[in-house]
């Protein structure tokens, strides 16, 4: 699973087109946060010449904290890109 979160955040996501950061509205208020991602391509393991449909996926972070700002703050600690709020 870390391994799996290493390479979504330092090489999938970047690969993202247009990307500034996720949104931190994915979480379901029980410290939980959840990811669309449109394009399974992002991830430099697969193959593009084989790919044969471009399917999207939802990714879960299930985490033992009770609150979102816990989750957040957790998240950011690991290096998830969140955007920055227009406060």
């Amino acid at each position: 699973m870390y391994e799996f979160l290493d390479r979504l955040i330092s090489s999938a996501l970047p690969r993202v087109r247009d990307f500034n950061g996720i949104s931190s509205k994915g979480f379901d208020g029980r410290g939980n946060y959840n990811l669309g991602i449109r394009e399974q391509i992002i991830f430099p393991e697969i193959n593009i010449d084989k790919v044969k449909k471009i399917q999207g996926m939802v990714i879960t972070v299930v985490t033992s904290v009770t609150t979102d700002k816990e989750a957040k703050a957790l998240l950011e600690k690991f290096g998830l890109p969140f955007k920055k709020d227009n406060k």
